[in-house]
């Protein structure tokens, strides 16, 4: 038994929407018409589409997540605000990277900021799947995550690559967000499968 989860899903649907807005209001319009005066934000602009990519992928994926869920408890949501906490740090990074033209430090920032978001998102979807018990649909379409703990590792492996050289650690950031770009259906198709099952009962 829980509480009802439809203020939890508003609330984080508020704060994304926030953090979006404050991404793009980082981006400052250039006082000159020519196409050069483009170029000394063209950082900036590249930092807000990799931010604007993995605020979006969180969002989708909190979507289905709380979708599939039946209800939430305090731990559940204690662990939503941890992870709204971390998202709400990309647009400082984001800002500091994009401003700072990918120097060492800020890219190692950002790679901290978003390897603290996805063991945030674990910790939620652990402590879904608890709440919800080890044979419910969130623990069937979860299975063991491992597209989860692979982009953990790749962040840690970008963080390291980037006291070589920044760049590098740019370059996995994509990576992964082109990972997760890919449609994870998993929690969408076992729903999907759910309801057609109650259907033909």
């Amino acid at each position: 038994m829980g509480i009802t989860k439809g203020r939890l899903e508003a609330f984080s649907d508020g704060v994304i929407a926030i953090i979006i807005t404050i991404m793009v209001l980082e981006l400052k319009v250039p006082h000159s018409t020519e196409l050069s005066a483009l170029q000394p934000i063209i950082p900036v602009m590249i930092s807000y589409v990799l931010s604007f990519m993995y605020v979006g992928i969180y969002w989708n994926n909190h979507h289905h997540m709380l979708h599939a869920a039946r209800s939430v408890n305090g731990a559940i949501l204690w662990a939503n605000l941890h992870l709204l906490f971390w998202l709400s740090l990309i647009p400082f990074v984001t800002a500091w990277m994009g401003e700072n033209h990918f120097a060492q430090l800020p890219v190692i920032m950002y790679g901290f900021v978003l390897i603290m978001n996805a063991i945030a998102y674990s910790i939620l979807a652990y402590l879904l799947i608890k709440h919800h018990g080890e044979n419910s649909l969130l623990a069937d379409a979860f299975g063991n995550d491992g597209k989860g703990k692979i982009s953990i590792g790749i962040y840690a492996s970008a963080i390291a690559a980037s006291f070589i050289h920044p760049w590098i650690g740019l370059g996995l950031y994509f990576v992964v967000a082109a990972i997760w770009l890919i449609p994870d259906r998993r929690i969408e198709r076992k729903l999907t499968d759910h309801t057609n099952e109650n259907n033909h009962a």
